[in-house]
């Protein structure tokens, strides 16, 4: 009888160097792994880093994405579990950014007993205002969001880009991102895009049960300074910590920082 065994290798574009405690990144929307490139290789060294494309994103197996699997977050997250258990990962620090991040809080409950440190850059568990919740947005600018991508997806990211960035001085980052939204298929984008900005995760803050880091923005037009305050004081075993830094990806604008903060949180 033929194996139905999936390889998540070749499915999630999977790369791993180095050797010691694993360090998986998992990246945002619109993103791929190539987006780690400043802050990877400097856990390189006494770790084992592993670096991977969501399905749909990056070098990632087309072929794979299923609308109906990735309707949710947990989806994706279901991807991640299987990966550490096919590469048999344990004692796992799982680095997310953006709508990443949550993707690996989905993951880190579900297998406590393979991540067991959790840093999450950007985190927003919902990006709707709600009662006793101030979000980024309210629901006619995500109808709006959503509106303006189904109909030019490539000229949405080509306005989007510098928002989401917010680096003025540093048009080139600006173009990467917009450069990467537009590699990527539109179709799966926007499913992928109303999965994450519909999407309300924050009852599965208080089931996290791994030390956790949330890296905060000072400026951050996605995930404001109310979200990461609301997602540290949520988590059981969470440690704030404010990056002074403009936009949503501090991972490229602000690497540095980025990596002392992961490399205190660990010692």
């Amino acid at each position: 009888m033929p194996s139905t065994r999936i390889d998540v290798v070749a499915r999630n574009n999977v790369k791993i160097t180095g050797t010691g405690r694993p360090i998986v990144f998992a990246h945002g929307f619109g993103c791929s792994q190539d987006m780690w490139r400043f802050v990877a290789p400097s856990f390189a060294d006494d770790h084992q880093v592993v670096l991977f494309d969501h399905v749909g994103a990056g070098g990632s197996d087309l072929s794979a994405y299923r609308p109906g699997k990735y309707d949710s977050l947990d989806g994706y997250a279901d991807d991640v579990v299987e990966m550490l258990e096919q590469l048999d990962l344990d004692d796992v620090i799982l680095v997310g950014h953006s709508v990443g991040s949550i993707i690996g809080l989905l993951a880190a409950n579900q297998k406590p007993s393979r991540v067991t440190a959790l840093v999450l850059v950007g985190p927003s568990p919902r990006y709707v205002h709600a009662e006793g919740y101030e979000g980024a947005f309210t629901q006619p600018d995500i109808d709006e969001l959503l509106d303006g991508l189904d109909a030019n997806y490539f000229g949405w990211s080509h306005t989007m880009a510098p928002v989401i960035m917010g680096a003025p001085d540093r048009p080139e980052l600006s173009d990467e991102l917009d450069g990467s939204f537009c590699r990527t298929d539109p179709a799966i984008a926007r499913h992928f895009a109303r999965v994450t900005f519909l999407s309300d995760n924050r009852d599965d803050l208080k089931h996290v049960s791994v030390p956790t880091l949330v890296l905060q923005n000072t400026d951050d037009v996605i995930a404001p300074m109310s979200v990461g305050r609301f997602v540290a004081d949520q988590i059981p075993q969470s440690e704030l910590v404010v990056l002074p830094v403009s936009g949503h990806c501090a991972h490229l604008s602000a690497p540095a920082e980025v990596v002392a903060a992961i490399q205190g949180f660990l010692k």
